[in-house]
């Protein structure tokens, strides 16, 4: 078992202790055991991926794109131009 120290704010520490002394535990146990159903109820972190990717939302109607893949609106202004 490992050995660890943390900072509560004091009313915290005195809820637990009151919860502790109701169920005949010791503060340590009582916060072990709230841990260990916290780790429980927590979804599995996954590693990040390599290289961070601007998110792109799909949606039908592909008005929605992924910035890399659209030309920028002074681009196209500058095109619309062009033509005249």
């Amino acid at each position: 078992m490992t050995r660890t120290q943390i900072q509560l704010p004091e009313p915290l520490f005195q809820r637990l202790k009151k919860i502790a002394a109701l169920r005949d535990w010791s503060v340590a146990e009582l916060i072990r055991r709230g841990m260990e159903t916290y780790v429980q109820t927590c979804p599995e972190v996954s590693q990040p991926p390599a290289q961070w990717a601007m998110p792109v939302l799909r949606r039908s109607g592909g008005h929605l794109r992924d910035p890399a893949t659209v030309s920028a609106e002074a681009d196209a202004i500058e095109h619309r131009f062009n033509k005249v």
